[in-house]
């Protein structure tokens, strides 16, 4: 559980904030991410299918500079 205490000289926003992440840091609440809504199926194999591309497209390419020495 976490908790903060709050000075009288202290400012509300700034314990809000440290409170924030601290809650964050502890893991109870995160943030939301990019992708946390509903993605179509086609749509998540069509990103998943261009990163492997882009995966394959960097392997073959070092292993063609490699072999040009």
């Amino acid at each position: 559980m976490a908790h903060i205490v709050v000075d009288d000289s202290e400012n509300l926003e700034k314990a809000i904030k440290r409170f924030k992440r601290m809650v964050e840091k502890e893991g109870i609440i995160r943030e939301w991410k990019k992708r946390e809504y509903y993605e179509k199926p086609s749509t998540i194999l069509n990103r998943k299918n261009k990163a492997l591309r882009r995966k394959l497209m960097k392997k073959t390419r070092k292993t063609q500079e490699s072999k040009s020495y």
